[in-house]
């Protein structure tokens, strides 16, 4: 009757979400996730993101969280936040393109 744990979608993932991830294979969805509901400071953290991931050779994919139960769920309270690796390495400010990827090097990206 109920289907938990057995939900597949379109992507492979087994959660609720559209990360992309393949299920419980231990693949993270996104390595840099930008936490924020879409509002302009988001909007500029993301780009900067992009810009630094670009600079550093790797490609400019980011993963945009609005959801406030997932944002809640890696302790931030104060948005815009960025996260590598599943860890929140800035919160509440907009960082600059050379700033996160410095951030970038020294999380190993």
């Amino acid at each position: 009757m109920f289907e938990f744990g057995n939900k597949e979608q379109k992507n492979g993932c087994a959660c609720e979400c559209s990360c992309g991830a393949k299920g419980n294979s231990g693949q993270k969805s996104s390595e840099v996730k930008i936490l924020g509901m879409g509002c302009a400071s988001c909007k500029v953290l993301a780009e900067n993101t992009k810009q630094a991931l670009a600079s550093i050779g790797r490609e400019p994919k980011v993963e945009k969280v609005t959801d406030m139960a997932r944002i809640v769920s890696y302790g931030v309270i104060s948005t815009p936040a960025l996260v590598i690796g599943e860890r929140v390495v800035s919160a509440g400010t907009v960082l600059s393109a050379g700033e996160i990827a410095s951030l970038l090097k020294k999380e190993g990206l």
